[in-house]
């Protein structure tokens, strides 16, 4: 509901879990403090997808396949508006060490030559969340995996006539 309509009341949301608006009242003192238990439950998901994608120690392309279709299951399961993650400190520091994991596992990639080293490193950190983000809401038809496979292969292909 959230991620449709990122103002929803307590009220809306209550009405859309099927409880009383005093229930959610309960548990959270206010809306902030729902949002922060969202954006905290997305941000575990997110480092439990980087640790079973074993970036470090996994065969590159089969970490990247991995990483790839966890990511994308995160993103469809907890589709919310990330702005107000990165307005929050806590949750700006856990994004922080998630970027340079995954930045040391693209330039693994890279020295491995999975990567192309004739570009930035930027270019591929920043390619590859806008794919899995497109692939999770553009492809809903597809599962996880088939996804991912997509998304890899326009990652590392393009989208060029082979």
């Amino acid at each position: 509901m959230l991620a449709d309509d990122p103002g929803a009341s307590i009220a809306a949301i209550a009405a859309e879990a099927g409880v009383d608006r005093r229930t959610v009242y309960r548990r959270f003192a206010s809306r902030e403090e729902l949002l922060a238990a969202i954006y905290e439950a997305r941000y575990d998901a997110v480092e439990r997808a980087v640790e079973h994608a074993r970036l470090r120690e996994a065969p590159v392309s089969v970490a990247l396949h991995r990483y790839v279709e966890e990511i994308i299951g995160v993103n469809r399961k907890w589709p919310v508006e990330l702005t107000r993650l990165r307005a929050d400190d806590a949750i700006r520091e856990r994004r922080d060490a998630l970027v340079r994991d995954v930045d040391d596992f693209l330039r693994r990639a890279t020295d491995e030559g999975l990567l192309r080293a004739d570009l930035p490193l930027a270019w591929a950190s920043s390619l590859l969340p806008q794919l899995m983000h497109l692939a999770s809401q553009q492809l809903p038809e597809l599962s996880a995996a088939q996804a991912a496979d997509t998304v890899v292969d326009t990652f590392l292909h393009g989208l060029g006539a082979r």
